[in-house]
């Protein structure tokens, strides 16, 4: 495999800290971002689990909301795990946060309820072999439309979507970085390293 450029991990709130520790325990270059200038020197980008309002707000105050929108534009590499997946919709069924409109998606936040409902549940995941994946969601999101750009990777058996690729940028709703299974951090490091090869 071509060795993945740095991937930065968006520090602002949440659980950056254990993506970081995900992909470094696979030897994968990863750092913490806060700044335009530190997210323009990494060759792709994780947004985390946390609270989307929260992190809708930091990022509009540290100037980030353009970067990162130009940085998905360029075609670099951009995943978003739970509130990620909620601020990359293009559209969300709440009123606030405001998104990035990244990806061609509708999007619910909370979608299975309370903290007290949070579940864990074994999923099968396009492009991930080995086996279904023990997913965590956590005052998980959903995705209630995909546009036709848009790769459905994994349902739930109630069928709601928890997984989609749309050419650069990848949205799981649930917290592959609770777990000690890197094979989505593999995956998405496989995406960086292959961004980086020229055509």
């Amino acid at each position: 495999m071509t060795r993945a450029p740095t991937i930065g991990v968006l520090a602002l709130q949440g659980d950056f800290a254990e993506h970081v520790a995900a992909f470094r325990s696979q030897g994968v270059d990863a750092v913490e971002v806060r700044t335009p200038a530190q997210l323009a020197a990494c060759g792709s980008l994780v947004i985390p689990g946390g609270e989307s309002t929260t992190i809708a707000k930091l990022m509009d105050t540290y100037a980030l909301r353009g970067a990162i929108v130009e940085f998905a534009a360029s075609g670099k590499p951009v995943w978003g795990t739970c509130a990620g997946m909620i601020l990359l919709a293009g559209r969300l069924i709440e009123p606030d946060p405001e998104p990035l409109h990244v990806m061609d998606t509708v999007v619910q936040r909370n979608a299975f309820g309370r903290q007290v409902d949070s579940f864990q549940a074994d999923i099968d995941i396009a492009g991930i072999a080995g086996g279904p994946f023990h997913a965590v969601f956590i005052r998980a999101p959903w995705i209630t439309e995909a546009g036709p750009a848009v790769d459905v990777l994994a349902r739930l058996d109630r069928g709601a979507i928890v997984a989609v690729r749309q050419g650069n940028v990848l949205a799981t709703a649930f917290h592959p970085e609770l777990t000690v299974d890197t094979r989505m951090h593999c995956y998405f490091a496989e995406m960086a390293a292959v961004a980086q090869v020229p055509a």
